[in-house]
């Protein structure tokens, strides 16, 4: 069933034109990842789709009682409010529900003549609240909020004194929580660790409907779609897979239209020489020959289709200038602190020349401060870092801040490098996008991504040993980001590099460091090799040799553990017995007309009697299980 359709779509904002003639649909379950290069118009089509801008021509239509959920529709407007709450209005309905529920049992109290008829409303209502997920919601909240990674703390802060990215966080927490039937995603990785963003995609891979995810992490697009949009070139195509998929599938079809494009040229050119040598033979019934062929070629050219030509994409590599020593760098027994927040203590590890070192972390862990620490930006509380010989560093700086605000362009690069011409300048400016007036451009008007350019470009010409790296994929769409892999693949210097981008991690690292507050974990190997050896990590089981026992001992310890189990069940119908005396005693209570007054002492005694007959319930749940253990085994000793 298609809870989305698209049909003819087209945008423009005055000349330029964005989206043309866009189709495709969305079915019930359907997981979308959405690619194109920054400014393609994915964020346009969403907004299209949210009703936050309307189209030129075209429609889309969604199924019948479809909900389409967007960040943008879950901006936090109240300041005062603790994040919590914030998410807990995802749930209004339900919240109203329950207040309803809390006046119909307050009633129940006072009720003489019309008991029977709130009996049924309350078993109505409290039917209706559980179909709906009343009675975890509160925990589906918290629960979220703590996957997104928000601490216990966090939670109960007022939205107005948390981050734009908590904020942010905020949202996606509410939107997830919205039931909504599509989800549009924009960047929903973007502020998660690493740890965030795991969590994120087993939710996604959970998730009971359609969602439709915009992403640059292509890790995360591997593990939680299984189809891909293509926007390029203001259109959409539809490939049936997750992103790795859909490159070979893109690659194949590329490779396909080009082939096809190339023999039918050939068989044109081909048709067009025999028209050429029936020209000469100049008979009657050679131009009958010549009409037939023109129409072969008119036939021809009428589905010639030449290949879509590639959106421009930077293209460059890093070319360090001269060798360092083996040994590049050493950190021993190193930690750091900022007044009584201890970030990280004995932190060790050493780089040697071509490593490709990668540190991750939870966020928040000291990565950039480790960095600063090697930079020499930051002062250690104890230890030692040491540089190799002949060791120069680049350094890319994940905020952006090593650029002059003052400047255009142009100028930040020229004024580092002023023995190269304009020209040689403009072609290295070319190379990274910036071309014609672009070169002029203040560096504080750049947009996130042109900024990133900058500094690759920087760092480029830099010509250093070591690359000194903090998150470099951000702001860069997929494009750029294999760009940077293949110049880094490339690279004849040593990297050390902060990332939370896994598959960038995957295709260049040599060794994986885990950041934590007690040091480093090292990992020799990619991403998913620190995976797997986490997990069996984690999952070793120590095997011991096989120990003889006899009959005599197994037999005494077995009769131990019946007697044991009798014992606990003893207690456990004991505990049943309190229990139920305690019920009969508040619902006592609860019909004592004086009691039923008192709507506090009302709320507080159905609250006690609700919790004593949980507890109740569990107790019989042990009872079961008791007695059926105690079964099994007094037979087995029977026997």
């Amino acid at each position: 069933m298609a809870v989305l359709t698209v049909t003819g779509l087209s945008k423009s904002f005055g000349v330029l034109e964005i989206l043309k003639d866009v189709n495709f649909e969305v079915q019930k379950n359907d997981h979308i990842g959405f690619v194109g290069i920054n400014g393609s118009g994915k964020t346009t089509l969403f907004k299209i789709l949210s009703g936050d801008y309307i189209s030129d021509g075209g429609l889309f239509v969604t199924g019948k009682d479809v909900n389409v959920g967007y960040m943008e529709q879950h901006i936090c407007r109240n300041d005062m409010i603790s994040a919590y709450d914030e998410v807990l209005t995802v749930f209004n309905s339900l919240m109203e529900l329950e207040k309803e529920l809390e006046k119909v049992t307050l009633k129940l109290s006072e009720a003489t003549s019309d008991y029977d008829e709130l009996i049924l409303k309350q078993d109505r209502l409290n039917d209706e609240f559980a179909n709906l997920g009343g009675l975890t919601y509160r925990n589906r909240a918290r629960s979220t909020l703590m996957g997104l990674g928000f601490t216990e703390e966090q939670i109960y802060l007022p939205v107005g004194v948390l981050s734009g990215g908590q904020k942010a966080k905020l949202q996606l927490a509410k939107m997830l929580l919205s039931n909504a039937q599509l989800l549009l995603l924009d960047e929903p990785t973007n502020h998660l660790d690493i740890t965030a963003t795991e969590w994120l995609e087993d939710f996604l891979k959970n998730y009971n409907g359609a969602y439709i995810v915009i992403s640059h992490d292509r890790y995360f697009l591997d593990s939680v779609t299984s189809k891909t949009l293509e926007l390029e070139n203001k259109r959409i195509t539809l490939y049936k897979g997750n992103y790795t998929e859909y490159l070979m599938q893109k690659a194949e079809n590329e490779l396909s239209k080009q082939r096809v494009y190339e023999n039918t040229q050939k068989e044109i050119k081909r048709i067009e020489g025999i028209i050429e040598q029936q020209k000469r033979f100049n008979q009657e019934r050679n131009y009958i020959t010549i009409a037939s062929k023109q129409k072969s070629i008119d036939r021809l050219e009428a589905t010639l289709e030449k290949p879509a030509e590639k959106p421009e994409a930077i293209e460059f590599s890093f070319k360090a200038s001269r060798r360092s020593g083996n040994d590049v760098l050493a950190v021993k027994d190193t930690s750091l602190s900022f007044g009584d927040n201890n970030l990280f203590r004995e932190v060790n590890f050493e780089i040697k020349r071509q490593e490709r070192v990668f540190i991750i972390g939870p966020n928040g862990c000291g990565k950039t401060s480790l960095l600063k620490l090697i930079l020499g930006k930051y002062q250690a509380d104890c230890g030692l870092i040491k540089q190799g010989v002949n060791v120069d560093i680049g350094y890319y700086d994940q905020i952006q801040t090593d650029l002059d605000e003052s400047k255009d362009v142009i100028n930040e690069i020229w004024d580092l490098h002023p023995y190269m011409t304009q020209t040689e300048v403009r072609k290295a400016l070319a190379v990274f996008l910036f071309k014609g007036e672009d070169v002029f451009k203040p560096i504080k008007g750049l947009s996130g991504g042109e900024r990133a350019r900058v500094l690759l470009l920087k760092l480029m010409l830099a010509s250093s040993n070591l690359l000194v790296l903090d998150e470099p994929t951000n702001h860069l769409d997929i494009t750029s980001r294999e760009a940077l892999e293949d110049a880094l693949k490339d690279y004849d210097g040593t990297m050390l590099i902060v990332s939370h981008d896994r598959y960038l991690i995957n295709k260049l690292a040599t060794k994986v460091l885990y950041l934590t507050k007690e040091g480093i974990d090292e990992y020799i190997g990619n991403y998913d090799t620190y995976i797997e050896k986490k997990k069996a990590a984690e999952e070793v089981v120590i095997k011991e040799a096989p120990v003889k026992v006899n009959a005599y001992i197994l037999n005494k310890e077995r009769k131990a553990a019946i007697r044991k189990k009798q014992n606990e069940l003893k207690r456990c119908e004991q505990d049943i017995e309190n229990t139920e005396l305690q019920i009969a005693e508040i619902e006592e209570m609860l019909s004592d007309i004086e009691i039923a007054a008192d709507y506090n002492k009302t709320i507080e005694l159905s609250t006690k009697l609700q919790a004593l007959k949980d507890k109740d319930e569990e107790l019989m749940i042990l009872w079961e299980e008791l007695n059926e253990w105690l079964m099994e085994n007094t037979d087995k000793e029977e026997d």
